[in-house]
């Protein structure tokens, strides 16, 4: 008796213990600027290298969570992840090149360089608009958003899933691809878009702007822990998990799958715009190597060694498997393919429940 009334309370203990592992990552990282400001000779201090790429990893670590509200709680595996993520990269990338204004190299007032060298007369009926900074986050949700509909509903309406769904996707990925590398298209070519000079009267490259694009980052991923929490606790979210466990039984209970498969599809691509549209300002480029199909293979990894179907699992993965890529590409950039198909293969044979698994394990 005593022992089966004892025996929740380690449950208990292991979220407490994730909840507060969590709270304190996200107090580290948002201690990283404040440490960036202090003295180089200071002990805490942090360089603006670390600065710089921990802001790249919380928009992959956003684009982490997109897949993962998709596939490890609708079972809907997405290999074109990275499409929606380029989609809004490119949105603000257009903002960014529409400030720039006669300051590029060759003082168009309107058009962006690479149009002036490349004869356009004026500027195409898309980049209107992109002027206003509202206009182009909208577009950063609306376009990965609007994509992901079409190819959704076609595809969920003809009860297309597992790996014909993931074929879907990754060929959608690669069309965009060689459509953004063609100079016709209007969005740069094999170039894209660089030399961007400011964001919202802010000049970009300063130690100021880096803190305010971090923070911005940090703030959405917050804000979109809460909305996937939010979703994937509700009723909806246990529709979702049946769903991905038993569709058939699902859609013969009466619920309509289409419809609650699609949601969480579009709801995912918007996100993974708005990861796209934070991580451009932070590296100053975007171009058509984004829609390679490789980045979301390899985004689909980091989910799947987190731990899918537990939201924070996928912000570990993304965490863990950057910080190795970044280390092992300075000491054996010919290793990290290797090493990362390892890492897959060990992980689904040693640690099918990824990396938080370890914790659930030691709760239970």
């Amino acid at each position: 008796m005593s022992a089966s009334l004892a025996a929740p309370a380690p449950a208990g203990a292991g979220r407490m213990t994730l909840r507060l592992v969590l709270i304190g990552a996200m107090l580290v990282l948002a201690m990283l600027p404040v440490l960036n400001r202090l003295p180089p000779d200071s002990a805490l201090h942090v360089s603006d290298f670390i600065v710089s790429i921990t802001g790249k990893w919380i928009t992959y670590a956003i684009l982490a969570l997109a897949i993962d509200l998709a596939w490890g709680y609708a079972g809907i595996l997405s290999l074109g992840h990275g499409a929606f993520f380029a989609l809004g990269g490119y949105a603000i990338g257009m903002h960014l090149m529409r400030l720039i204004g006669p300051r590029g190299v060759y003082g168009h007032p309107t058009l962006p360089d690479f149009m002036v060298f490349l004869g356009y007369r004026e500027l195409p009926w898309y980049w209107l608009g992109f002027e206003h900074f509202p206009f182009a986050i909208l577009m950063a949700m609306a376009v990965p958003g609007l994509l992901a509909g079409v190819v959704g509903y076609l595809a969920f309406r003809s009860r297309i899933t597992g790996v014909y769904l993931s074929i879907i996707t990754q060929a959608m990925t690669y069309a965009l691809m060689l459509a953004f590398f063609r100079n016709d298209m209007g969005f740069g070519g094999n170039n894209g878009f660089t030399d961007f000079k400011e964001l919202l009267g802010m000049p970009l490259n300063t130690p100021s702007a880096r803190s305010t694009l971090f923070y911005a980052s940090l703030l959405l991923l917050l804000g979109s822990l809460w909305v996937c929490g939010r979703v994937t606790r509700s009723k909806l979210g246990r529709v979702l998990v049946a769903i991905r466990d038993a569709e058939s039984r699902t859609r013969f209970l009466g619920y309509d799958v289409t419809q609650h498969k699609l949601f969480v599809f579009v709801l995912s691509a918007m996100i993974a715009g708005l990861a796209g549209a934070l991580y451009v300002p932070q590296v100053g480029i975007i171009n058509p190597g984004e829609f390679s199909p490789g980045n979301s293979i390899e985004a689909v990894i980091w989910v799947a060694v987190g731990g899918r179907g537990t939201l924070v699992g996928a912000l570990l993965g993304a965490f863990s498997v950057n910080a190795l890529k970044t280390w092992l590409t300075t000491v054996a950039p010919d290793l990290w393919l290797f090493a990362l198909g390892g890492l897959f293969v060990a992980v689904t044979l040693f640690l099918p429940r990824g990396l938080i698994g370890l914790f659930q394990k030691e709760r239970r």
